[in-house]
């Protein structure tokens, strides 16, 4: 147990303006390279590394210039893997915080530019109607393109007060649009609760940090002490994730002692873990945050409710509990984002963010690339009354790390003409006018009503797409 805790793992879809990193801080950084060095390569590399530093129109720094060859050579791998320069190892010590100056985004790369994964609820972001799947084209005037996500954080985040003017290029209208936003200190209320009615508990976890499991149990201890709890609804749709021991913490909440978790395999050495319900795994200071939860907590009916943009950490509660059959399943197919980020020291201010292993569930199922796939598909496809933009997946991004079991996915029938797609285009610009936000968890709300009624024992409705920006309500008792 002593090597595990080596490591402090974070899971998170990508880099983040105000959540955490994707990351396991891997405190050994000098294991020796296996692999024959390339020399003929690094011939090659010396040349062109010579001609720039003499040729180049303006003088360029060693530092410049070797930071920016290291970028390039591990950005190139996939989505997440990315090196760390001196401010971005700072970065590293304010994730745990949850508080950051900045605007409320998680951001990955697609084409040399910088991708919205989500924006964060209740966020500068979030409130101008920046979506996920946004292209970030530009910042201050500057250009993303080649930019590593590292460098777009320190672009995008500063001193709360201050403005920062972002372009972001929408693929679905192909127009551009400009936001002028205000940064703030953002501090994220990672657990939002309600009562809904006596005995129905409502959770919307927006991000595994260090308090996470903490904030869940005083909550749902508190409830049973005031109704004893009959269901539970367990929303992490949007949630980008986090802490690793947060997620295997959240599950140990409503699984049996000891079952497992979640496991990684990779070819570094210690990369093939498992990680079990148990204080070992989710407990790395202080006391037992399940130590008092109410027993019924492991036997009361469970719905999770999922999207595109609910990633890495709660993809993983959601595979637990699913693999385990403690809690159905709700909504759409998750993120897919079940990758492995190690940060190994470079030196005491340098480090490199590399994809390591995949996550697999209990059973076996790979996560990376194809996500967790709901037990009661409900399509979000409209807000109230607006219609949902689509989200962008990890099988979506350039270069994304192939999942062992991912498959591509056939090319959907459309009507291609020029008169269809502008009056696409026309009703698609209309609707995003209206779209300002959404409010989880209220009436308006249909894939919530429907957890409800799941959790409740009661028939489940499911939203079917019979016509391009309709819905149809289909009475179809749920599985």
């Amino acid at each position: 147990m002593g090597a595990m805790w080596q490591k402090a793992a974070w899971v998170g879809a990508g880099a983040t303006m105000g959540i955490a990193l994707s990351l396991a801080i891997t405190v050994d950084a000098n294991r020796d390279a296996k692999s024959t060095i390339p020399l003929d390569e690094l011939r090659t590399f010396s040349e062109v590394y010579s001609r720039v530093k003499n040729d180049y129109v303006e003088s360029v720094s060693d530092k410049k210039l070797i930071e920016q060859a290291i970028g390039g050579m591990v950005s190139s791998l996939d989505p997440h893997s990315t090196f760390l320069d001196e401010s971005a190892f700072k970065d590293l010590r304010t994730t745990t915080t949850g508080k950051f100056g900045g605007i409320g985004i998680e951001i990955g790369t697609e084409d040399g530019f910088i991708k919205v994964i989500s924006p964060i609820d209740e966020t500068p972001a979030a409130r101008a109607g920046i979506r996920a799947g946004d292209l970030i084209t530009k910042v201050d005037g500057e250009t993303t393109r080649g930019l590593t996500t590292t460098k777009a954080v320190d672009m995008m985040r500063g001193s709360p007060g201050t403005k920062v003017k972002l372009e972001v290029f929408r693929k679905d209208e192909r127009a551009t649009h400009t936001f002028a936003l205000v940064r703030e200190q953002i501090k994220i209320q990672g657990v939002k609760a309600k009562m809904v009615e006596p005995g129905i508990s409502f959770i919307r976890v927006r991000t595994f940090n260090e308090t996470t499991v903490a904030d869940v149990a005083r909550v749902l201890t508190e409830q049973n002490a005031q109704t004893p709890l009959k269901g539970v609804v367990l929303d992490l749709r949007n949630n980008p994730g986090g802490l690793l021991d947060a997620a295997v913490g959240l599950s140990a909440m409503f699984l049996p002692k000891d079952a497992m978790v979640v496991y990684t395999e990779g070819r570094m050495e210690g990369s093939k873990t498992k990680f079990f319900a148990s204080r070992d795994y989710y407990a790395r200071r202080g006391g037992d945050p399940l130590a008092n939860v109410p027993e019924i907590l492991k036997t009361v009916p469970v719905v999770v409710m999922t999207n595109g943009a609910s990633a890495s950490a709660s993809e993983i509660v959601a595979g637990a509990l699913q693999d385990h059959k403690r809690a159905t399943i709700m909504g759409t197919t998750t993120f897919g984002k079940g990758s492995v980020q190690n940060i190994i020291p470079l030196s005491q201010t340098t480090g490199v963010k590399l994809t390591t292993s995949r996550y697999y569930t209990p059973n076996g199922r790979s996560i990376q690339g194809t996500g967790i796939e709901p037990d009661v598909l409900i399509e979000q496809l409209t807000w109230d009354g607006v219609i949902a933009p689509k989200l962008q997946r990890e099988k979506d991004l350039s270069r994304h790390l192939i999942g062992k079991n991912e498959t591509k996915d056939a090319a959907p029938e459309e009507d291609t003409s020029e008169d269809a797609q502008e009056a696409k285009l026309i009703k698609v610009r209309e609707d995003q006018k209206k779209l300002k936000g959404f409010d989880w968890g209220n009436d308006k709300d249909f894939l919530f009503s429907q957890a409800l009624n799941k959790v409740k024992g009661l028939p489940v409705v499911r939203s079917t797409v019979e016509a391009a920006g309709t819905t149809a309500k289909a009475n179809v008792p749920a599985q």
